[in-house]
């Protein structure tokens, strides 16, 4: 079943490799969307894809790169309306 998600990932998550370690995630899930810094230090990041691999996506981003700190991942299902065709980091 396709769907799409929303999260915004809190913690140590700004200048410590996140937003490619989302980007190489989402390659090995088949995933579309995007990752994006905040101005308040959080990352967005939207998804649409399977949802058991985004489950799986899920998992991988609350652990993160070594050097970073997810604190809190606030998550919103949504429909899968945007069809993205690739994942872009902004």
């Amino acid at each position: 079943m396709q769907v799409g998600i929303h999260i915004i990932a809190r913690g140590i998550v700004q200048g410590v490799g996140f937003r490619y370690f989302v980007f190489h995630l989402a390659a090995k899930f088949d995933l579309g969307g995007f990752v994006a810094n905040l101005p308040n230090g959080d990352v967005e990041i939207e998804v649409e894809g399977d949802r058991s691999l985004i489950e799986e996506f899920i998992k991988e981003v609350k652990v993160g790169p070594r050097a970073a700190y997810v604190s809190d991942l606030q998550i919103r299902w949504l429909d899968p309306d945007k069809h993205y065709k690739r994942f872009e980091i902004y």
